[in-house]
């Protein structure tokens, strides 16, 4: 099949490159402009185009698909992206990751008679978790599984009919990273599976999302993985995972940021091992433990196992402790009380 493939982060790079190897013909790859990041905010293209021009792909990076924009750069850009798809002989799009608002215009230029229609990988199973975010969403929530969903497109977020979706487990200690990882295979052979049915299929059975289950994956903002000691140990534990490895769970110790990378909450069997554990305050140190320290939360303590000092690298808890040369009474706090 001929695809228009949009799209720009790994999860959609790993997407693109298995349509690819399926023998499907790329025929033009839409991916959001470079953007500077870092310390020397150098500019930095996105994994899909550089997939794209590795492959010699027509490419192009409008900043926005809006030609009815206010901002005359902007709409003369998205013109020109839109007559591009137009005058390019395909047979379905497919958006992963893209992060730009897919028109009407378009959907309905994709939907023109011996034409497919837009597709959409998205990474849970709808309507639970619509939006940005919803690896790391489920990951804090405590979801026990998640899935991927390929989901027909309309002008509605995430809204779109179900075409395939299947389930799988969210493990004991998933952090985003290991779950993206899981997810982007998983995606990709549906996208896959989705695009060889179409070879065979006029059109493919849809079903409507159910109106019961829905909530929202709104986009993580840096704020939120500041770590609130008064949780419960659970709670902690699953932001520390939902939160690696973006942006990274953070908290304060003597005026310095510290970021905590691996965590697991303590079996309340082993609380009784550290002294004075009724008179600790949550975000205390409890005492150290054979792989780190154990911190006061709000109910039960969290076994700290890896973290981050600013400009450093990721190291043992253990190791920061000893080199604090403190083992009781240390006491992390939030930035602002």
């Amino acid at each position: 099949m001929r695809v228009v493939f949009a799209g720009t982060p790994e999860f959609a790079a790993h997407a693109l490159r298995a349509i690819a190897a399926a023998g499907h013909t790329v025929v033009l790859v839409l991916t959001q402009p470079d953007r500077r990041a870092g310390r020397g905010m150098h500019l930095h293209t996105s994994p899909v185009k550089e997939l794209a021009l590795s492959q010699g792909y027509p490419l192009l990076q409008p900043a926005s698909l809006n030609v009815d924009s206010n901002d005359p750069i902007k709409k003369r850009e998205a013109e020109a992206a839109v007559q591009a798809i137009t005058q390019t002989p395909f047979d379905a799009i497919v958006v992963v990751a893209y992060g730009l608002i897919i028109p009407q215009a378009i959907l309905d230029l994709a939907e023109q008679l011996g034409r497919h229609g837009v597709f959409n990988i998205h990474g849970s199973l709808l309507p639970r978790w619509r939006g940005a975010a919803p690896i790391q969403r489920a990951i804090a929530a405590g979801d026990e599984g998640t899935g991927i969903t390929i989901m027909q497109m309309d002008a509605g977020l995430d809204t779109g009919d179900i075409v395939l979706t299947e389930a799988i487990p969210i493990r004991a200690e998933e952090t985003s990273a290991s779950l993206h990882d899981r997810l982007a295979d998983l995606g990709a052979r549906l996208m896959v599976r989705c695009l060889a049915m179409l070879e065979t299929q006029p059109a493919l059975a849809r079903t409507p999302q159910a109106k019961e289950g829905m909530c929202y994956a709104e986009k993580i903002q840096k704020a939120e993985a500041e770590i609130d000691w008064s949780q419960s140990a659970v709670e902690v534990e699953r932001l520390i995972r939902a939160f690696n490895p973006y942006p990274g769970a953070s908290t304060m110790l003597n005026k310095q940021s510290l970021k905590f990378w691996r965590a697991r909450a303590l079996p309340q069997s082993l609380m009784a091992q550290y002294r004075d554990t009724q008179a600790n305050s949550p975000g205390r140190v409890m005492g150290a433990s054979r792989d780190g320290f154990v911190v006061c939360c709000g109910s039960g303590a969290l076994e700290v196992l890896e973290i981050q000092k600013p400009g450093g690298k990721r190291i043992p808890a253990a190791q920061w402790l000893q080199a604090e040369k403190s083992e009781y009474g240390l006491q992390f706090t939030k930035a602002i009380a």
